[in-house]
């Protein structure tokens, strides 16, 4: 199987939207794919379907559970983020990624003014050309945190995103039939 990482998603974040990016690898592949990009509700679950994903693959949303070994204040962060948190940047790792505004602001820099990175020093360890270190002080994030309200139960969320989904395709099926 595959998992395109389409616009929007965390860390190492594609730019393509799912749309196109979907369409043009069923033309060549029919195997089972897994979309990536910006998926945090259960409505989003359906259209990675509706555009011929078979899944979806949810990242970000999930470093807000309660069984995440991620910090608290990194959950918090996603917890409190909206889509225009976000901050697409080579700068930390060479390579273009979404990183949690609030983590660039913490760790001393302007996130509209950050410099261009270099794919040279890509180093996913050391913070690329920054002393502060991507992953650890500079928090990846997809766009589709936006309905994440709370640090909670991994089996609370993915009950939330099956009764989210389970709405979605009925509003849909409803709207299908008019």
């Amino acid at each position: 199987g595959l998992i395109p990482v389409a616009a929007g998603a965390g860390g190492h974040a594609g730019r393509q939207s799912p749309f196109a990016l979907v369409q043009e690898i069923r033309e060549w592949f029919d195997g089972p794919v897994a979309l990536s990009g910006a998926i945090g509700h259960g409505r989003s679950i359906l259209a990675a379907q509706a555009c011929g994903a078979d899944l979806a693959y949810i990242g970000s949303a999930f470093i807000a559970t309660t069984e995440a070994n991620a910090e608290d204040t990194y959950k918090n962060g996603i917890v409190e983020g909206r889509a225009g948190d976000i901050v697409y940047s080579n700068l930390f790792t060479g390579v273009h990624g979404n990183y949690l505004r609030q983590s660039i602001v913490a760790a001393g820099m302007d996130p509209e003014n950050l410099p261009e990175g270099d794919l040279k020093t890509m180093n996913f360890g050391s913070g690329g050309n920054t002393k502060v270190k991507a992953w650890k002080d500079i928090w990846g994030s997809g766009q589709g945190i936006g309905p994440v309200t709370a640090v909670r139960p991994v089996a609370e969320y993915v009950a939330e995103l099956e009764a989210q989904y389970l709405a979605a395709r009925r509003e849909l099926e409803a709207k299908v039939r008019l």
